[in-house]
């Protein structure tokens, strides 16, 4: 008789980690233990979801991982087993958004992280950062600069932002306008202000991987609306509007992560107008506004701001290590959210601002802004065609930005590739990170400005071959 193991597993929401990987965490590290021998049977999806206090479909796709890992093998129409003894487990940690972070931050991080999601040093502004630096200590300002300042942040930045805006025909008053700690912060006050517990947010899928962890440490639910080359699909949209009563949409409009797509009009129209009817405000989250051309539709400039909270940084643009984000909203709205960043950490880092304000009041934003574009567009170009050498498929081409969303020729198992890299300091993002809840995906993202490695493509072209 087999022997059905009943594992103590304690799994926190109010952690950063989801549901999911805690679960294939903790199951990882029993195996590795011992606690969990091979061959031994584990207790059904329904039962595992009983003793840990989850949805099934959270202990459904932590097996689903598990299995793809070599962890787990599935057999007796559904049944769970051990599959892997201790001492050939691999050590390392299951691949999730947390694992994407952590690995590519860490100090023996891979040499090439053409999954990550942020400009490589090249493309970094650096020489202004140094100039503005070098001003600041020279700036008879510099001590009200180090004090705490306006919880709106720095006051010059926003009119600014106010004037960068404008030109894009966004209309925002001046205290519409809150600077924040990277647009990471702007989302979770964004959340905070205008979300409960337990509440319904519809989100991009395949979308920002960042924010699920976010949306699952506030108690929210998310449900993913399908993602086409034109934007988010009205019907799928239409149709959880009317199945969850959300509270709000976050998605991305412009150079779309991880796709690299742009919405257009009719899709902007079509997706505002539904959101109007059922009383759903839109968070745009489009920090890469800045690389696409002025006249690139978007929620936050059909609207005006009056349904709509535009999120934007210049951690894209500029160098991701400034830390520099933003919201832009209706006044009132701006108040609500306020009081939220002056409780998690009472004003923003007002040397960093005032960084950004001498870049941008020096004049050297708008060329940086026109020569960054093109080299992004140069090396889309480039990896594009690299990618399509080796066997890889496009989703699209992008009309410029950071990603690229492209898969191989037949279906494979995406964890397992990226673990393959990984061994070889190559850092993949497979698409499963992208997706609420963790789904299934041939896609991987890949980052131009990291992706220039003739080694990356060897690996690649090996892996479309079957090895």
């Amino acid at each position: 008789m087999v022997k059905i193991a009943s594992p103590s597993i304690a799994l926190d929401p109010g952690l950063p980690a989801s549901l999911i990987s805690q679960l294939v965490v903790a199951i990882t590290e029993q195996i590795h233990t011992g606690t969990l021998l091979t061959q031994e049977r584990l207790p059904s999806i329904r039962r595992m979801a009983t003793l840990c206090n989850v949805s099934p479909i959270t202990v459904a796709n932590a097996y689903t991982r598990l299995v793809s890992a070599g962890l787990l093998d599935v057999r007796d129409r559904g049944g769970y087993y051990v599959k892997t003894s201790p001492l050939l487990a691999t050590q390392r940690p299951p691949i999730d958004s947390l694992w994407l972070l952590q690995h590519a931050y860490e100090d023996n991080a891979p040499i090439i992280k053409a999954g990550c999601g942020w400009l490589a040093q090249p493309y970094i502004f650096a020489n202004a950062v140094k100039q503005g630096l070098k001003a600041l200590e020279q700036s008879p300002h510099l001590a009200s600069i180090l004090d705490y300042g306006s919880p709106y942040g720095l006051t010059e930045l926003r009119r600014a932002i106010r004037r960068l805006l404008a030109k894009r025909d966004i209309p925002c008053a001046e205290d519409g306008i809150i600077l924040t700690h990277g647009a990471s912060q702007a989302l979770e006050l964004v959340l905070r202000t205008l979300t409960q517990p337990d509440d319904t947010v519809l989100v991009d899928d395949p979308g920002y991987c960042n924010l699920y962890p976010l949306l699952q440490s506030l108690g929210l639910n998310a449900v993913g609306i399908a993602r086409t080359h034109a934007g988010p699909s009205p019907e799928l949209f239409e149709r959880a509007l009317k199945a969850h009563q959300p509270k709000l949409f976050i998605t991305t409009s412009i150079l779309h992560n991880p796709t690299g797509s742009c919405v257009t009009t009719d899709n902007v129209a079509a997706i505002h107008a539904l959101a109007i009817k059922h009383g759903v405000a839109i968070i745009e989250d489009n920090i890469f506004l800045d690389l696409a051309p002025e006249s690139q539709p978007c929620h936050a400039r059909h609207d005006k701001l009056q349904n709509v909270i535009h999120i934007g940084s210049f951690s894209k643009t500029i160098a991701p290590g400034l830390r520099v984000g933003y919201l832009a909203c209706a006044p009132d709205v701006g108040k609500r959210i306020l009081c939220y960043k002056m409780a998690a950490s009472l004003t923003s880092a007002g040397l960093n601002e005032a960084t950004v304000l001498h870049i941008i009041k020096t004049g050297q934003y708008g060329p940086h802004l026109t020569d960054l574009r093109e080299r992004l567009f140069q090396a889309q170009k480039t990896v594009c065609q690299s990618l399509v050498t080796v066997g890889m498929t496009l989703s699209l081409r992008p009309m410029g930005g950071l990603f690229v969303w492209a898969r191989f020729r037949k279906d494979v198992t995406t964890h397992a590739i990226a673990e393959r890299a990984a061994a070889k300091d190559i850092l993949l993002a497979p698409g499963s990170l992208f997706r609420p809840e963790r789904s299934e995906s041939q896609w991987f993202r890949f980052n131009v400005t990291h992706s220039n490695h003739d080694r990356l493509y060897a690996f690649l072209e090996k892996e479309n071959k079957g090895r």
